[in-house]
């Protein structure tokens, strides 16, 4: 078993990520059920599968693969989605080098208002000055085009296609495989990108007054 991935409560001006936990579940309910268009390739619960779903995501918790968040919106201070660390990869002799923030998804309502740039500048910022990580990976089904584009505006860079790579998630496709688009961001890249998207979330918030 891997040790235990810790993802410490982070808080912007828009969003707070708090460790993923049962009292969540109203709220993830009411979002998961708001408009399921977008969710297409995407794992999300429906609301009266919401408790299965935050256990399976402790029970990999408790196993050292995930680090599950809630994400708030201040704004309301209802849970309006998910997201969190995985499949993190250890050397030897340099411990944690890279991680994958996966498992996202929010609630129509929160989609376009910038929640969830600011979540990935936290995500990312933390993995990189809190983690050490030499790298952070993205994944998505290839044929989620939406997804694709999020992952691209917040400043991953595009690797390529691994074809046939994990469970696709797509309705009624159960125990088929999906191709993978995968991105990334370097320790490297990391001040260009973290620029980039404070920028990005600056403009955000002018529009917004």
């Amino acid at each position: 078993m891997e040790p235990l991935l810790e993802g410490p409560v982070l808080q912007g001006d828009r969003v707070r990520l708090e460790p993923l936990g049962h009292h969540h579940a109203p709220d993830l309910a009411a979002a998961a059920e708001e408009d399921r268009d977008p969710f297409g390739f995407t794992w999300v619960p429906r609301a009266a599968e919401v408790g299965d779903y935050i256990d399976q995501q402790l029970e990999r918790r408790a196993q050292g693969r995930l680090a599950p968040y809630a994400q708030i919106d201040l704004a309301t201070g209802r849970a309006v989605g998910a997201t969190a660390y995985w499949d993190p990869r250890y050397l030897p002799d340099r411990g944690l080098y890279a991680i994958e923030v996966g498992f996202t998804w929010l609630a129509a309502s929160a989609q376009g208002t910038g929640l969830n740039a600011e979540a990935k500048l936290l995500l990312f910022r933390h993995a990189f000055t809190g983690f050490g990580v030499e790298r952070v990976d993205l994944k998505t089904d290839a044929r989620n085009a939406r997804s694709r584009a999020a992952i691209a505006a917040a400043g991953a860079k595009f690797e390529g296609v691994l074809r046939n790579w994990s469970r696709s998630w797509a309705p009624g496709e159960d125990g088929r495989l999906r191709d993978s688009a995968i991105f990334s961001i370097t320790r490297d890249e990391w001040p260009e990108t973290e620029a980039a998207l404070e920028k990005r979330l600056a403009r955000i918030r002018e529009r917004r007054g």
